[in-house]
């Protein structure tokens, strides 16, 4: 603990984001660049270094996060880079998109601003990188055995790199024409720049990991081959089946999945496009859903101009400061808050119809009307109370031309044959069914990540792929030195 009155002496300061009509006319991360480093020694020294840090149990990697504070206020950056990478293969993916729940069970959230745990970590993993702290990991030997990791997000990638750095031989295929998943597709350049996945692709290669890209297994390659191939599969597909919205007008021309919509924007990003074919440019934009890929939505939406953005949640809009009888810390807690995409819709007035930046709360959607070309053109909603009961003279329209669906995911896709030819069995809601140590009903197959959790955040998904890696180990060595952070039961922590 460096500073033992660090707490009381030190406000808490964020990274702080570049202006908004700056950064709404580029992709590049809404930052400001080389803004972090200055400051974040003195936030590290807010840490109390508590007797029991429950920021490790709201982790659920069990981040080092007391040990890495005191070694950034110290300025120990390839120390802290140690600590960080111990229990985390990617800190710099976790730093940019994880909610953070380890800072809802920060002690000093108590009764005052958190530690700002996450800007710690992106720190510290960016000046790793800077200093060269993270070379690649070679194994010493090979074990000769083999392993298929079917999926390149953020569970397939952290389970292929501990299972290359244990001795096996892994090879990642992916259904999509580059590695990363949802990371490379689904989050936008502005919230992650794909250089950063670039640079882990990078090292993983350097290690040995072999990918394989543009391959559907189940389609392209039969399951069944892959079994008879590799010595272990894993499972690690997301859960990639979209929820959808079953009210009429849903046939319109103009309505689109999330996952239709921000793949097209990021492949511009990457140079396959020059323009979106489902660009919002000059577009009335309706956003049907209310967490953060609805949020990633409006940030893209802003960005490619659209006339106007609005974002339904059929939550009512939560209150600023958690709810102690509800959720009590160090729980994650429901409450308010503004992401940079709305920071944007907010300045710029996106959205004059809506409550507070660009979200109508409490809103349910009724029915889509269109034009006589079958186009979209208006979205109909109403107020719902808590219990979503409509509420009685609260109807209203918003003009729509284009509609985009976030509404999450229940599951993994089975259109691609893979969980059908190998025989998986699925629990109800359509997840693929596993025991205490991520093993499937089948034989050497093995399932982590969204694809059996369920939709969840990128801190699981990576613990997920750190766990299963040990389970695999263990079942092709009898024994596994590798760290499993949590078991498949695990859930966040709730009241």
């Amino acid at each position: 603990m460096a500073d033992p009155k660090g707490f009381m002496t030190t406000p808490r300061q964020e990274w702080p984001r570049r202006p908004v009509e700056q950064r709404v006319r580029d992709w590049d991360e809404v930052y400001v660049p080389g803004a972090l480093l200055p400051i974040i020694s003195k936030q590290a020294d807010r840490c109390m270094d508590c007797g029991i840090p429950f920021c490790h149990h709201a982790c659920p990697l069990g981040n080092l996060i007391p040990e890495w504070n005191d070694l950034v206020s110290r300025e120990d950056w390839r120390s802290a880079s140690d600590r960080l990478h111990a229990t985390n293969n990617f800190p710099e993916f976790t730093g940019r998109l994880c909610p953070a729940p380890c800072e809802a069970g920060c002690v000093l959230a108590i009764n005052q601003p958190a530690v700002t745990i996450k800007n710690v970590e992106c720190a510290i993993a960016d000046r790793a990188w800077e200093e060269g702290f993270t070379p690649p990991r070679p194994p010493e030997r090979l074990t000769g055995k083999t392993v298929a990791v079917i999926g390149s997000g953020p569970t397939g990638l952290a389970a292929a790199q501990q299972l290359t750095r244990a001795g096996h031989t892994v090879a990642v295929y992916e259904k999509d024409d580059r590695i990363g998943g949802l990371m490379r597709y689904g989050i936008p350049e502005f919230k992650m720049e794909k250089r950063h996945l670039e640079r882990r692709i990078e090292q993983m290669l350097a290690e040995g990991t072999k990918f394989r890209t543009s391959t559907v297994v189940g389609r392209d390659v039969p399951a069944d081959e892959l079994r008879t191939r590799y010595d272990a599969v894993v499972i690690a597909t997301g859960a990639t089946a979209w929820r959808e919205l079953p009210v009429p007008g849903r046939s319109l021309n103009g309505i689109h999945q999330a996952m239709e919509y921000l793949p097209l924007a990021n492949r511009v990003c990457e140079g396959d496009l020059e323009v979106s074919p489902l660009s919002a440019a000059g577009k009335h934009v309706v956003i049907v859903g209310g967490g953060d890929t609805g949020a990633d939505c409006l940030g893209t939406a802003v960005r490619e101009g659209a006339a106007s953005v609005t974002q339904l949640d059929i939550y009512t809009q939560p209150g600023s400061e958690r709810d102690e009888d509800t959720e009590p810390w160090p729980t994650y807690p429901k409450i308010y808050r503004l992401s940079a995409a709305h920071e944007e819709a907010r300045e710029l007035r996106t959205a004059p119809a809506a409550d507070a930046d660009a979200r109508l709360f409490a809103a349910s959607t009724l029915r889509f009307t269109g034009d006589e070309r079958g186009n979209v053109r208006s979205l109909h909603l109403v107020e719902v109370d808590e219990q979503r009961l409509p509420v009685p003279d609260t109807g209203q329209s918003l003009p729509a031309d284009l509609v985009l669906l976030a509404l999450g995911f229940s599951g993994p896709d089975q259109e691609d044959g893979l969980m059908e030819q190998l025989g998986l069995a699925l629990q109800p809601r359509g997840t693929i069914a596993r025991d205490d140590g991520f093993a499937t009903n089948v034989p050497g197959v093995f399932a982590a990540g969204d694809a059996a959790r369920g939709q969840s955040l990128i801190v699981w998904a990576i613990a997920e792929g750190r766990a299963v890696a040990a389970a695999v180990d263990r079942y092709l060595t009898g024994s596994s030195r590798l760290p499993a952070p949590i078991r498949p039961t695990d859930r966040p922590m709730v009241v």
